[in-house]
């Protein structure tokens, strides 16, 4: 029992802790002269280390997801989503979503296509909640930096709101408040997009490709995401985030969450904020509901997602999404001083 704890200790430390790799930066900058004591070596090092270490993990994860998504065509997705009927369902559309893209804008055409295929719309839900929330990237990546409980308190839960959140809008019947342009669809038959079966070189070549594509994409964000974990980390005033979003501050969950919302930005750039906060004293729930809300609820998504659905449904998604968040923030601070 001792090796097996002893190899996941490696595993978390030093591959995806990377802790050499923060040694290793720390020993450059000193080298080249800069005091270690510093706020300009502590903001550097923080700066450089985070980049380097959530881009190879980054390209690495997104390189092996991808060759699983390749056996996961839209067309297969949507012919395993309709053999499922009721809560089953539900938790199938949100299982698809942990290993399809990585941001929001990304899941809505699949959303699209899903729910003009005739899907039920709930099933269609969950997966569009769950798939920019908990991918299998963010699943480590936070195992990297909080550890292995919170990452997967963080997924289940994240599933939880999917599951719930698309078994609600199915009871409503709002089958009416999507666009009619997507049912029109479906009947001409224009959205199925048919991927022919893969040998394993053309599943490596498209999981190079996706990979390539999702860095261009996202290494922008992860750069900003860094850039603001460092000012965090090394110049804002400790009191100063323990106050907004500590425990000494009741509304600090809804607070991150509102604040969340209106910004667009993919797991990978969240999380090395949330990392800053977190070292600040900011409490794991409010941190949490932060991310999930600029995953799942950024201002560039629900516009774009508003071009398929009508106003009533959207404020519905996006009422029962920010009160499942804030209820996991909530629940996160609930139980920090145990799951830490």
């Amino acid at each position: 029992m001792n090796f097996l704890i002893n190899i996941w200790t490696f595993i978390q430390n030093q591959i995806l802790g990377m802790k050499w790799l923060n040694k290793l930066v720390g020993n450059i900058l000193i080298k080249i002269g800069l005091d270690k004591n510093s706020h300009l070596f502590s903001g550097i090092h923080f700066f450089f280390y985070d980049v380097i270490k959530i881009t190879i993990l980054l390209c690495t994860l997104i390189f092996f997801i991808s060759y699983i998504q390749s056996y996961f065509p839209p067309e297969k997705s949507k012919k395993i989503l309709g053999r499922f009927h009721g809560l089953t369902a539900n938790i199938i559309g949100a299982l698809l979503g942990t290993v399809t893209p990585f941001c929001s804008c990304s899941s809505i055409p699949l959303f699209i296509g899903f729910t003009s295929a005739g899907l039920p719309i709930g099933v269609t839900f969950s997966f569009l909640i769950s798939s920019p929330m908990v991918d299998l990237g963010s699943l480590l990546l936070l195992m990297s930096i909080f550890g292995s409980k919170i990452a997967l308190w963080y997924v289940i839960l994240g599933l939880v709101i999917a599951v719930i959140g698309g078994t609600l809008i199915e009871k409503m019947k709002l089958e009416n408040e999507i666009e009619d342009f997507i049912w029109a669809a479906s009947t001409n038959g224009n959205i199925d997009i048919e991927i022919p079966d893969l040998t394993i070189q053309e599943r490596l070549i498209y999981a190079k490709e996706q990979t390539m594509e999702t860095f261009k994409k996202v290494f922008p964000y992860i750069l900003i995401g860094v850039g603001i974990g460092a000012i965090i980390h090394n110049w804002i005033p400790e009191k100063w985030i323990v106050s907004i979003l500590g425990s000494k501050n009741p509304f600090g969950v809804i607070l991150a969450t509102l604040i969340g919302v209106p910004i667009y930005a993919d797991i990978f750039g969240t999380i090395p904020i949330a990392e800053a906060l977190f070292s600040k004293g900011a409490n794991l729930g409010s941190i949490l509901s932060f991310m999930m809300a600029v995953t799942t609820l950024s201002l560039p998504s629900l516009i774009m997602l508003r071009k398929a659905i009508k106003p009533k449904l959207l404020k519905i998604f996006v009422g029962i999404c920010t009160i499942g968040i804030i209820i996991v923030g909530y629940f996160f601070n609930l139980l920090q001083n145990y799951i830490i």
